[in-house]
């Protein structure tokens, strides 16, 4: 189950809260954990974010641009964080072979960061051309996990897309549990999700801790709880740190804005990175692209809070910068602005839940 799909089922969550309210707390068989303490007085801002999002998936492909090979990697959806190895390794391998000289990646969010960082390692000089820098990109947004969400619908992805998407995913995997530490601001935590049945397996130990609970072992108004074991990326720390990467390797990063593809026929680089996320729509003619809009709100840290939840009243992150509290998925939604009586739903919802936990820490 994912997160979306867990997100469906939020207002039967909810008015099974409202029940479990009367319940005492003191209870004998109910494995405490610290609530987080939810109020609108603790939120310390407010953000909205637009996923790219494709229902056929993510663009992996090389087409001619004039004299230039042009290779795509765009339309992550919500596992932009969670895919970003994975397809950038894919994309390097489709256009680095038989190349020299130079290359350009377009677009510094965090698939344009990995994408170069991986012509890098491959022994590529790199320029990084974008409209926007961190903190001003999607990638800043993104809530963190690493779990595949919202990257496709399953009655419309090819037998070839989902061999990508495996490849990929545990590409991704494995790079990030070699990042693993404060540098970068990626830490493992134990994740709860409401669920009749443990989280499907895609690929070798992914989740590798990954199991059904009893009542007693939890302290959730919920029937069904399911726990496995994922990295989380405190996203400002992690591209700041990729920012330095690309530079102390030698990378160049230019503020250059694209308006269409003659415009990139103009830079030298003869073998360039298509990283634009959203603005592939326009730039490229995409249409199947459409915006995703994600709303946070984020509460003051609170350290003690040691695992995250998916579910009924949306997510759960806690990270050195804030809790995130979060879980909306509005289609085609153009605005990124964060909506103030979508936020207080987010907050009240969040706060009715941890309010009825059945026992605490």
């Amino acid at each position: 189950m994912d997160r979306r799909t867990f997100a469906a089922g939020s207002a039967a969550l909810l008015s099974g809260c409202a029940t479990v309210d009367a319940r005492p707390r003191r209870l004998a068989t109910c494995t405490p954990l610290v609530p987080v303490q939810v109020d609108a007085s603790r939120v310390i801002r407010t953000v909205a974010g637009l996923r790219p999002y494709r229902k056929s998936g993510f663009v992996v492909r090389a087409e001619q641009l004039g004299t230039k090979r042009l290779v795509h990697n765009y339309g992550h959806g919500g596992s932009g964080i969670t895919m970003s190895w994975g397809t950038s390794k894919l994309a390097i391998e489709l256009g680095l072979q038989g190349h020299s000289g130079p290359v350009a990646v377009i677009g510094s969010g965090v698939v344009g960061l990995s994408t170069a960082r991986l012509v890098q390692e491959a022994g590529f000089p790199v320029t990084i051309y974008a409209a926007a820098l961190p903190p001003d990109t999607t990638s800043n947004v993104a809530g963190g996990q690493f779990h595949p969400f919202g990257l496709f619908r399953d009655d419309s992805v090819t037998p070839a897309f989902r061999e990508q998407f495996v490849r990929a995913l545990e590409y991704s995997w494995r790079r990030y549990q070699i990042m693993v530490g404060d540098d970068y601001g990626i830490h493992w935590l134990p994740t709860y999700v409401e669920a009749s049945a443990p989280e499907a397996q895609v690929i070798a130990n992914f989740p590798p801790i990954n199991r059904t609970l009893t009542p007693a072992e939890h302290p959730f108004p919920l029937d069904n709880v399911v726990v496995y074991d994922t990295m989380y990326v405190e996203t400002g720390r992690y591209l700041r740190q990729m920012i330095r990467d690309v530079q102390i390797a030698g990378g160049k990063i230019e503020v250059r804005r694209f308006g269409s593809p003659a415009d990139i026929a103009a830079i030298p680089e003869a073998l360039v990175f298509n990283c634009t996320g959203l603005g592939s729509r326009e730039l490229f003619g995409d249409q199947e692209l459409q915006p995703i809009r994600g709303q946070l709100a984020i509460l003051e840290p609170q350290p003690d809070i040691r695992y995250a939840l998916t579910g009924g009243p949306g997510y759960m992150f806690p990270r050195a910068d804030g809790i995130i509290l979060g879980g909306t998925f509005e289609r085609d939604v153009w605005e990124a602005v964060p909506v103030p009586a979508t936020i207080d739903r987010i907050v009240s919802s969040q706060k009715r839940f941890f309010d009825s936990f059945r026992c605490t820490a």
